[in-house]
């Protein structure tokens, strides 16, 4: 479901995200039912009371529709916030306290609301099902090596729920030390960390051998531009100029309109060129590059309509048409899109003065330099245009 929502309409998104708050709440609601009801804990009871302890809405235990003395074990890792059902399930001392069945039900549904959640149009997050998930599926590890083992373990079920936790955000995240240093944080001790990292590093490690982290996969989906930190070594064999994909496309310093409005049509490039071809004074002989112009900014001009009428440099009216604000750099899907644009016929034969709007001095680099140089370059000075040029400075 990720990505579904950028491709529909906000309608589509509203009964989307009902739908999928549905079935959470089904499977909240209906589930604990499938459970049987467990006596309390001798162990664990308030001393002089017979009762399970629990304080209002919180705590381990929740009797759901269970008699006296019982509670639902299901029903207390569905009723509560996320917060006490990872309290809960990384609690020392609680051995025995959820059943096999209620532990699979509750993994098998989180996992799969997790996957029907992320994605939706409302802001919910991946991190916490996580710990979940890898907190209930630990827990499922511990009672495993307990059957094995006996009751004199190797380690308590609530330590396996932490490290279950741990190389689920580690396989699927692949983060080490702010992991390491989160879950540290939750349990504050030390004595746990070489563990923790263990189980960071083996799961990374082996995550790293079939596919990318998950936000990686995410920024692929959306088809977001994304550097890597090193360029790839097949880039040190090519140059700058191998990176150019198809013919040159370039504007005059004053453009026709028709021509620009085909050009945004037909490119997706987020800046061009803008080049000086006026060889009346006889003094150059080809193009003279001048800079760039952004997509963005071009839009701007097209919808407020600044056109002239003959093809000679008239620059920007300040008369309250423009404000510095529209060519500010817009947010993600916020900017104005070219379908937009509503040009007729006849304003299409005039022309844009885009000298007022290039950057008169981008970034260049020369065409013969290594493909791995501009790259790193390009990455490091949090570059968002390149300019490829000849050795020369003109076009």
């Amino acid at each position: 479901m990720v990505g579904f929502c950028s491709r529909k309409g906000k309608g589509a998104k509203i009964v989307q995200a009902v739908v999928v708050a549905l079935i959470t709440s089904v499977c909240s609601f209906g589930l604990p039912w499938l459970a049987k009801c467990q006596p309390c804990p001798k162990t664990l009871g308030i001393p002089g009371e017979a009762t399970c302890p629990t304080y209002g809405r919180t705590g381990n235990f929740k009797s759901f529709h269970c008699p006296a003395d019982t509670y639902n074990d299901l029903a207390g890792l569905f009723f509560n916030t996320n917060d006490d059902t990872i309290r809960n399930l990384f609690s020392k001392g609680t051995n025995g306290e959820f059943a096999f069945s209620s532990l699979i039900i509750y993994l098998v549904t989180s996992y799969s609301l997790a996957l029907l959640t992320y994605g939706i149009a409302v802001p919910s997050g991946l991190f916490v099902p996580a710990i979940l998930c890898g907190a209930t599926y630990g827990r499922i590890m511990g009672m495993a090596m307990k059957q094995i083992y006996g009751t004199a373990g190797p380690m308590d079920e609530g330590i396996y729920a932490l490290l279950g936790a741990a190389s689920f955000l580690g396989g699927s995240m692949r983060m080490t030390v702010s992991l390491c240093i989160i879950l540290l944080e939750l349990t504050n001790n030390l004595s746990l960390l070489p563990l923790i990292m263990l189980v960071l590093l083996v799961s990374k490690t082996v995550g790293d051998g079939f596919n990318d982290a998950l936000y990686h996969l995410h920024v692929q989906i959306k088809d977001i531009p994304f550097l890597e930190a090193h360029p790839l070594p097949f880039m040190r064999h090519l140059t700058a100029r191998d990176a150019i994909m198809g013919p040159l496309v370039w504007f005059s310093v004053v453009e026709r309109v028709g021509t620009i409005l085909e050009v945004l049509h037909t490119t997706k490039h987020n800046a061009f060129p803008v080049v000086d071809d006026n060889f009346d004074d006889g003094k150059n002989e080809r193009p003279v590059f001048c800079g760039l112009v952004l997509r963005s900014h071009l839009l701007v001009l097209l919808k407020k309509k600044q056109f002239l009428e003959r093809r000679e440099q008239g620059g920007l009216q300040h008369d309250g048409t423009f404000s510095p604000a529209e060519f500010a750099k817009p947010g993600s899907g916020k900017g104005a899109k070219i379908h937009d644009i509503d040009v007729d016929i006849a304003e299409e034969e005039m022309f844009l003065d885009l000298h007022p709007v290039t950057n008169t001095s981008p970034y260049t680099v020369v065409e013969t330099m290594s493909l791995a140089k501009a790259y790193t370059l390009f990455r490091q000075l949090g570059l968002r245009h390149l300019c490829v040029m000849p050795k020369s400075s003109e076009v």
